[in-house]
C-alpha cells in the first residue's frame, strides 16, 4: 500500500516575492551591495569603495534593490543612505554562507 505523502503548499504571493528576490539576488555585483548593506547603512560612496565597483554601476544596481523594496533610502543632506529592508535577504546570504556547494 502506497503512503500518502503530505504536500506542503506556499502562498503564492509569498512564492512570488521569493522568486522575485532571488532572481533580483541572482547576480554577484548586487549580492556584494546586499552584503555590505547587512552590516548597515550606507551611500553609495561607501559601496562603491568597499567594493571597488563604478559610482554608475553601484547606483544602477541599487535603483534596481530598491524598485523591488529590498533596500529603502533616506536622504540627509546631499547624501543618500541605502538600508536593507527585505528580511529574506539576510536568509539568503546566511544560507549561501552555510550551505555546502
Amino acid at each position: 500500500m502506497a503512503t500518502k505523502r503530505l504536500v506542503r503548499t506556499v502562498n503564492p504571493e509569498l512564492l512570488r516575492r521569493a522568486a522575485e528576490i532571488i532572481k533580483l539576488l541572482g547576480h554577484p555585483e548586487r549580492l556584494k551591495i546586499v552584503e555590505v548593506l547587512e552590516s548597515g547603512e550606507a551611500t553609495v560612496s561607501d559601496i562603491q569603495e568597499q567594493l571597488g565597483m563604478a559610482q554608475a554601476i553601484v547606483s544602477q544596481h541599487l535603483a534596481k534593490l530598491r524598485g523591488a523594496g529590498v533596500v529603502a533610502a533616506r536622504r540627509e543632506g546631499v547624501h543618500v543612505f541605502y538600508q536593507l529592508t527585505e528580511e529574506k535577504v539576510h536568509h539568503i546570504l546566511r544560507c549561501i554562507r552555510t550551505c555546502d556547494m
